[in-house]
């Protein structure tokens, strides 16, 4: 049988490859559209639009960026 630990192990390591996956694509397209600017993929404004709703929601918005940083370290 399974333990609870291995499946939360297991389904943490699934959602961190995801999301570094995410956050790779990110720079990808960070690159894209400062090398063909003609072309934007429009990541820069969402980007931007990301960073002000957190900076814009005072405490909560600052809680909320910690834990995705949380999130993200380990």
């Amino acid at each position: 049988m399974v333990g609870i630990d291995s499946v939360l192990k297991s389904a943490s390591g699934i959602a961190k490859a995801i999301i570094e996956f995410g956050l790779a694509l990110i720079v990808v397209l960070l690159v894209v559209d400062i090398i063909f600017p003609d072309q934007p993929t429009g990541i820069v404004e969402n980007v931007s639009e990301l960073v002000k709703s957190f900076t814009s929601n005072g405490i909560v918005g600052l809680i909320s960026l910690l834990f995705f940083l949380a999130i993200y370290k380990d």
